[in-house]
């Protein structure tokens, strides 16, 4: 043949491509029809590694995470779409982030204590790493009162998030962690990140349990199907599903902790949005404070997403194996890794825990429910199975059959509607997607508008 030549290295687009070579029998085919240009696969030399290295190795536990942070990546995915359509109005209903202003009787008291630091007088540094006396007090009276937990059982921090990070130093590598299936995902990934699980396969990490819930349990799992847990990381509402557990549930769970010895972790992180008699904490259930730690936050009751402050509770009832107190090693991780919540953000919090941030804060969760309810009457709608809601800002939709990640990418390339696949939450969100109630009002109902438009 008289063609071209051209030389293509292994690691070339034009080599990787579909269709880059033609069958023996077509190009005798095509021969005759045209002047072929031919293939000449050489090796392309090695990349020359110039960077300067030290002797530290990384730790092999970082590799065993699965490629990037939920979050991160759908933002990642939707910086992609707006490259690709600069005009696009996208809406954003993924990322569990509140949008509404905070009350102006939240950020008055901390523009006051801000105002006072520039003062002698009302400067202040360093304040006790547990929290301020007066916060850990007013929790303790606004969301614990008559359960048998009081202030010195509270830790107050920047966020539960942080928290959990924190509980698992205090646990150390050699536990096993139970998490609900699916779940938030900063369970499973600061329990891989501590080394307290083995490699990731068929979208699951080797020594975690993942606790099925799914509708036909009615989002609870079976606990007889688990196995030598040590710790039970347990969301009520969810964060993904929605769903709240009832009484009866979260009392089959500390009496089946009790049973095994294991401790509970319990998020409370959504207990505000509860609007039934679902218990929202843990330690309504009786004995509990011998089997449970709680961890919650201000973020999602009052917009302190970005100022950062939540708690833990620690009961004094709470012992290892050995004897001794949970709540002092919890302290001494404190202690050892955190100078406390900045004092404007406690400013701030124990104006939220006043009657009128409490009736404040009350009133937003009520916006974001109205949102939920408009989206998930879209959805119904639409014919969708539609879960969650109720007590929780978010909607958690069936699409059977369906890729999560396809669904999200079908959602944001045809509706510029961001929302957050399921399987990014453990393998047992495979086939649904999360949406979220925080957002303005008229974005939520554009977008449901534009959801309708896709699916009729």
């Amino acid at each position: 043949m008289n063609g071209s030549t051209v030389s293509v290295s292994l690691n070339s687009p034009q080599f990787l491509a579909r269709n880059s070579f033609t069958s023996s029998s077509k190009l005798k085919t095509d021969t005759s029809r045209r002047s072929l240009g031919i293939c000449k696969c050489v090796s392309s030399p090695p990349t020359e590694q110039t960077a300067y290295t030290t002797k530290v190795s990384r730790n092999a536990n970082m590799a065993k995470l699965q490629a990037g942070y939920l979050f991160p990546e759908i933002a990642r995915r939707r910086g992609a779409h707006l490259l690709k359509y600069p005009d696009a109005q996208v809406i954003s209903l993924g990322i569990g982030d509140t949008t509404e202003p905070i009350p102006d009787v939240i950020t008055n008291a901390m523009a006051e204590r801000a105002r006072a630091l520039s003062t002698v007088e009302g400067y202040s540094g360093y304040g006790a790493e547990q929290g301020e006396k007066k916060l850990r007090s007013a929790i303790a009276s606004a969301y614990y009162k008559d359960l048998g937990i009081d202030e010195s059982d509270i830790f107050v921090s920047d966020g539960a998030k942080c928290d959990i990070s924190r509980l698992q130093v205090l646990f150390g590598s050699y536990v096993k962690i139970a998490v609900q299936d699916p779940s938030y995902p900063a369970y499973v990934d600061s329990s891989v990140i501590m080394g307290q699980t083995g490699l990731h396969e068929n979208q699951r990490y080797s020594n975690i349990e993942y606790m099925r819930c799914d509708p036909q349990n009615g989002f609870f799992p079976d606990l007889s199907l688990i196995s030598n847990a040590d710790v039970i990381f347990f969301c009520s509402p969810n964060n993904p599903t929605g769903s709240a557990a009832t009484r009866e549930q979260l009392t089959q769970l500390v009496q089946y902790a009790k049973k095994t010895g294991s401790i509970i972790v319990y998020d409370s992180a959504y207990a505000m949005y509860i609007s039934d008699d679902c218990p929202r904490s843990i330690f309504e259930i009786d004995g509990a404070k011998e089997v449970a730690i709680e961890t919650s936050s201000f973020s999602k009751y009052a917009g302190f997403t970005g100022v950062r402050l939540g708690w833990t509770v620690v009961p004094k009832e709470l012992l290892f194996s050995d004897g001794f107190q949970v709540a002092k090693d919890f302290n001494r991780i404190v202690c050892t890794c955190f100078n406390g919540a900045s004092n404007i953000a406690q400013a701030g919090g124990l104006a939220c825990l006043s009657p009128e941030g409490l009736k404040a804060m009350q009133s937003t969760i009520n916006f974001y429910k109205e949102n939920t309810q408009i989206i998930m009457d879209t959805f119904t709608k639409l014919g969708f199975d539609v879960y969650g809601g109720k007590n929780a800002p978010y909607v958690w939709v069936h699409f059977p059959d369906r890729s999560s990640w396809d669904v999200f990418a079908e959602i944001l390339e045809k509706a510029n509607v961001v929302t957050t696949p399921g399987s990014g939450f453990g393998p047992g969100g495979e086939g649904f997607v999360r949406v979220s109630a925080f957002g303005h009002r008229e974005n939520v109902l554009e977008a449901s508008r534009r959801l309708s438009q896709l699916y009729n």
